[in-house]
Formats: structure tokens, C-alpha cells, sequence
């Protein structure tokens, strides 16, 4: 999720400052606002001096490829609040078709490798979460129980607007509910969760190779999802 805008640097120096409900991020004095125009604030210090060392780092045409925490602080603020209940649909929705609960049909070492790797989260999600779900081989869509599912959604919605833009991008960037889950919560890392999602396709290169291009694009979005970890981070104070 991200906000795009056109301007060029402006500003000497570029701070956290304390303001009502949180910190904003100061231009030389003047607050920084979000592309829809709302005041930019950040719900803790750490978050707010990422984002300050963000447009610090600027120089001239400002790149918004290269400020992460600003796009998702700005997503976060012009997107997620105002449409809370939508953004925790489409994460929840995930938790009905969720990458760990689609398992090969062969071959047998793939099958084994998988139950090894994902086994361990689909027990996990149902012992902590109170969420068991099914698991089926093949492409044909499984139910999940309702119960579950009504679960996973009120695990998502009791997450705050700013936490909750980081999951949006955990979940959709692996495919799995349950990967986003377990990192939000801290029972992955997000590298062994990012590797967790990756095992149908690193199966696919370790037989058949890949190309360049596909190697960058999923550079890119390992990237991305460091980053929503990072943001994820510093909402929650944990960084």
C-alpha cells in the first residue's frame, strides 16, 4: 500500500517533533502532510525519525521508491483509517484460501518438504490462535470452519490502523494469513517466514532455473516485505 507524490527538496533539515497525538515530522519547522493532505503523524518517536531520516536523505527530486516508512505512514493514514473495516476484509480474506492449506500432489519429496516447513504454523495457528484449518492437495478450493475464520478476522481487526498497514503488506506479499500472523506476532522471523512462502517456487528454480527478470522482481518483493516488517516494528515499538 503506498502514496505517490511529485515534489523536489526544499528543506535543510528535517526532525521529529512531539505534536498532539503522536510525532510529526518537521521541514524546517513546517510539518510534513500526506498526499491526501492530512498531517503526517507517527504513533511513536522511532517511527517518526525513520521517516525523518527518509526525507534527510533526499536530494533534489524527491524518490519516493527510496522512503518506505513515508509511503506506508501515509497509506496508513489516508487509507487504512478511513477504510479500517475494508483493509481487514481483505486481510482476513486470506485466512479462506491461505497458501499453507494447498499442499502438491506429488512428488513425494515435495509433498514431505512441505509438511515439514508449513505442518508446524497450521498446528501453531490452531493451538494459539484457536483457528485450526483445513488442509487439501491440489488446486480445488477446502472450506475452512467458520468459527476459524470469524477468529482470524477479530485477530485482525483488534490490530491498529498503523500495525495493520504493515500486515496488509506481510500477508499479501507471501499469500499466507497465517505467515503474516505468526511475524506480527513474533513467532517467525520474517526472513524464515519470507522463505516459508517461497518454498513452492525455490522447489520450481532448484529443478528448472530462473531467469533474471522473475530473480529482481522477487528481489523487489523481498525487499518490500523487509520493510513492511521494519514499519510493523516501529509502530508497535519494537524496534
Amino acid at each position: 500500500m503506498s502514496g505517490e507524490w511529485a515534489v523536489r527538496r526544499f528543506w535543510k533539515t528535517a526532525e521529529a517533533v512531539e505534536a498532539p497525538g503522536g510525532f510529526a515530522i518537521a521541514l524546517d519547522g513546517r510539518h510534513v502532510r500526506t498526499p491526501a493532505k492530512a498531517a503526517l503523524i507517527a504513533p511513536t518517536r522511532a517511527m517518526a525519525e525513520a521517516i525523518a531520516a527518509e526525507w534527510a536523505a533526499q536530494d533534489g527530486a524527491i524518490d519516493p521508491g527510496k522512503m518506505p516508512m513515508t509511503r506506508a505512514a501515509n497509506s496508513a493514514i489516508d487509507k487504512v483509517i478511513p477504510h479500517f473495516n475494508v483493509v481487514v476484509d481483505e486481510i482476513a480474506g486470506y485466512g479462506a484460501t491461505d497458501l499453507l492449506c494447498y499442499r502438491a500432489e506429488a512428488p513425494a519429496a515435495l509433498i514431505a518438504r512441505q509438511a515439514d516447513a508449513w505442518d508446524p504454523l497450521v498446528f501453531w495457528v490452531a493451538a494459539v490462535l484457536k483457528a485450526p484449518l483445513n488442509v487439501t492437495s491440489g488446486v480445488i478450493p477446502v472450506g475452512q470452519p467458520g468459527p476459524s475464520l470469524a477468529r482470524l478476522r477479530a485477530t485482525v481487526a483488534a490490530t491498529p490502523p498503523f500495525p495493520l498497514t504493515a500486515l496488509h503488506d506481510l500477508v499479501a506479499l507471501s499469500g499466507s494469513l497465517v505467515l503474516g500472523l505468526a511475524v506480527a506476532q513474533g513467532h517467525l522471523s520474517p526472513d524464515a517466514a519470507w522463505d516459508l512462502s517461497r518454498l513452492d517456487d525455490d522447489w520450481q528454480i532448484d529443478h528448472w532455473g530462473e531467469d533474471e527478470e522473475a530473480a529482481a522482481a522477487t528481489g523487489r518483493k523481498h525487499r518490500a516485505y523487509l520493510d513492511a516488517f521494519r514499519f510493523h516494528q516501529l509502530a508497535t515499538g519494537a524496534d
